[in-house]
């Protein structure tokens, strides 16, 4: 074991029956990263995935191919795996639940929750989906639909084993009000808590008898074991258990992280966690439900013909930039829309402009002034405490993020070093200082602490971008190794003298937007039409008052129940910075209690973007989303207009405090 110790973290096991899309990418990108992170940081680390391969769909669809399941699936898993090769996944054990050591480990499982009293023979009767997998009361029907799916059920009785899951109610209560950090974020525990656990848990059915893909019960093989014991189990059959229990289990288990989307969260807090209980072993640490990538219209799926095609989005701009699109734009606990035009501009803004931008700049300053050779100069500018500072800082405020799983805002932080970089270069003007020979030793500071930065950002972007850390050592002359390892992030100074550098290609070309949009629609990727820009809030109040105050219409008057409708809460900005495609507009990211919003406020003229992060603002939370030139605003930010002034109503409350 590593001096560190060791990180387990699991995905949900796929189910095989259709083309993965750009959703289920983001899951397993997420995983990777947290994976590759923590070996970084010197874990021992195992990363599971897989798929789920019994049930009555996968019987069904693999019939209707005229094959058998076995058959249908080893093609399908085939293709899963390719994709995961081609997203560059690296994990570290794949799982299928038809595994002979999952199906094995699966029925001693079982036939110890039977001893144990736990299982028990009855019948079941009760509305059945067939897509889901799930049998469902009437009362939790929607419009007499599966409350999951909203598909058509079925009226269902047959003879079954149940796993008496309504024993262990009091237990996972307090597993979820006392148990901080289990299931996250909040909101999956207030859902969880109100929806299916104070209301009442039932016992579970655990097996079918009305088809026979599945494992089989040892005692009683008319009866095959139902998905979610089958399916859930993987994470600690993968590890060995229950036959080998000194290894794999011992060293791995309990999970640190569950990664799942937001629709089966049920699953793995509540039913996976009384299963456990059973078994008498310990209940992972940490279930993280993630929100759905969206399409404009809906969630993505096969059957509304709109998926995403990761492949195609990676031979177009490669897999570096689609996994930091997906980590950096959306917060991982909510829903995010994707569109073309936000991927094309995030990828100019962030990559293109920032940090490609950067690294050529450096490296042709150096072979231009200096023959290639990187120097390290004796002089101190007004400027270099502060980035070497901010350098130093960053790795710290980025294991802070990424060990909370949020993504988007540790890649921030990482940007915000690109940044200001970016800025130092604005303010030494390396191309003055070399036109003054007297200035020589001071230019050779500015190019040295460029250069240093540049290592920094290159070794806290590996987990994301590990492609692209590569193409930055090779244009630095560096080789893996003890400068370009995660922890030497921690220290500014450390590159040689001496090193030569490389122009390359840039490593992100910037993409014409346009005509980029057109190409993807001929390929069938899906193309937004054009959005009129909406104005903020706070343009409107500002072109307001800037009218005739004598002619300007009066407000009407409303009731008290009219301002009861407004839902005002405290946020905290923790990140700002300015929209890719409009100058009056910063896109905000607010901490609201435990959640992260995304607002687009109409205020840049008044404010730099750094200026705001740390400010208490007074957030209208339950106004409409809208879409301001591409990019979605989730609420809006109360401002105050006198003129050509403008400010922002603050307070100091905690985030999340409701005003009233």
């Amino acid at each position: 074991m590593s001096a560190k110790g060791s990180f387990y973290i699991t995905t949900p096991i796929y189910y095989p029956s259709s083309k993965l899309h750009i959703g289920h990418t983001y899951t397993t990108v997420a995983a990777d990263v947290m994976a590759r992170y923590k070996r970084a940081q010197g874990f021992d680390v195992m990363f599971l995935t897989g798929t789920d391969e019994h049930g009555q769909k996968i019987e069904n669809v693999a019939k209707a191919q005229g094959k058998a399941p076995k058959e249908f699936l080893d093609k399908v898993v085939a293709e899963i795996k390719d994709l995961w090769k081609v997203m560059e996944i690296s994990y570290d054990k794949f799982i299928r639940t038809t595994d002979d050591y999952h199906e094995r480990r699966v029925q001693m499982m079982f036939e110890k929750l039977y001893e144990k009293g736990d299982i028990y023979k009855g019948t079941y009767e009760g509305m059945y989906c067939t897509p889901c997998e799930s049998f469902w009361t009437e009362s939790q029907l929607v419009d007499h639909k599966c409350p999951d799916c909203g598909r058509e059920v079925t009226k269902t009785s047959e003879e079954a084993y149940f796993f008496k899951m309504s024993k262990y109610q009091d237990r996972l209560l307090d597993l979820f009000e006392n148990v901080e950090g289990f299931a996250e974020p909040k909101s999956r525990v207030n859902e969880m808590v109100n929806n299916f656990l104070k209301p009442g848990l039932e016992d579970l059915c655990v097996t079918r008898t009305s088809f026979n893909w599945g494992i089989p019960v040892t005692f009683d093989p008319k009866h095959v074991i139902y998905v979610w014991l089958d399916a859930l189990s993987n994470y600690v059959t993968a590890l060995g258990y229950p036959e080998e229990v000194d290894g794999d289990f011992a060293k791995f288990w309990p999970a640190d992280v569950h990664l799942v989307g937001k629709e089966i969260v049920r699953f793995h807090t509540i039913i996976w966690p009384a299963m456990l209980m059973a078994l008498d072993i310990p209940v992972p640490k940490k279930v993280f439900g993630h929100g759905w990538i969206l399409l404009e219209g809906g969630k993505m799926s096969k059957s509304k013909g709109n998926i995403v095609d990761p492949v195609v989005l990676i031979d177009r701009y490669g897999v570096d930039a689609l996994k930091y699109f997906l980590l950096r734009e959306y917060s991982f606990g909510q829903d995010g829309i994707f569109t073309n035009e936000v991927l094309l501009n995030r990828l100019n803004s962030d990559l293109a402009n920032d940090l490609g931008n950067l690294v050529s700049r450096t490296v042709a300053m150096i072979e231009k002034y200096n023959g290639g050779v990187i120097k390290k100069g004796s002089a101190i500018t007004a400027f270099d405490a502060s980035l070497s500072a901010l350098a130093e800082e960053t790795i710290g405020k980025v294991e802070e993020r990424l060990d909370k799983l949020d993504f988007s805002t540790a890649l921030d932080e990482i940007w915000k070093l690109v940044r200001r970089t970016n800025k130092y270069i604005d303010e030494t003007s390396p191309w003055a200082l070399a036109k003054d020979e007297q200035q020589k030793d001071v230019l050779d500071t500015v190019l040295y602490n460029l250069s240093e930065s540049i290592r920094i950002v290159s070794a806290l972007i590996q987990p994301f971008m590990i492609h692209t850390s590569r193409k930055i050592w090779s244009q630095f002359g560096l080789e893996e190794g003890d400068l370009t390892h995660w922890d030497s992030a921690r220290s500014f100074g450390l590159l040689p003298e001496g090193l030569q550098v490389t122009k390359a290609e840039a490593l992100f070309p910037r993409i014409d937007v346009p005509k980029e949009l057109e190409a993807l629609a001929a390929l069938g990727a899906p193309v937004e039409a054009p959005q009129t820009e909406e104005k903020t809030s706070e343009e409107n109040v500002k072109d307001k008052a800037s009218a005739d105050v004598h002619t300007a219409p009066q407000p009407a008057e409303i009731s008290i129940d009219d301002f009861a409708k407004v839902q005002l809460k405290v946020a905290e900005v923790v990140a700002c910075e300015r929209h890719p495609n409009a100058d009056k507009l910063l896109v905000l990211q607010l901490k609201v209690g435990e959640e992260t919003r995304q607002v687009v406020s109409g205020i840049s003229k008044f404010f730099e973007p750094e200026a705001l992060v740390g400010r208490k603002v007074i957030l209208v939370a339950n106004l409409k989303a809208v879409k301001l030139r591409g990019v979605e605003s989730h609420g809006m930010i109360l401002a105050a207009a006198d003129g050509e002034s403008l400010g922002l109503l603050t307070v100091d409350m905690p985030s999340g405090t409701t005003v009233s």
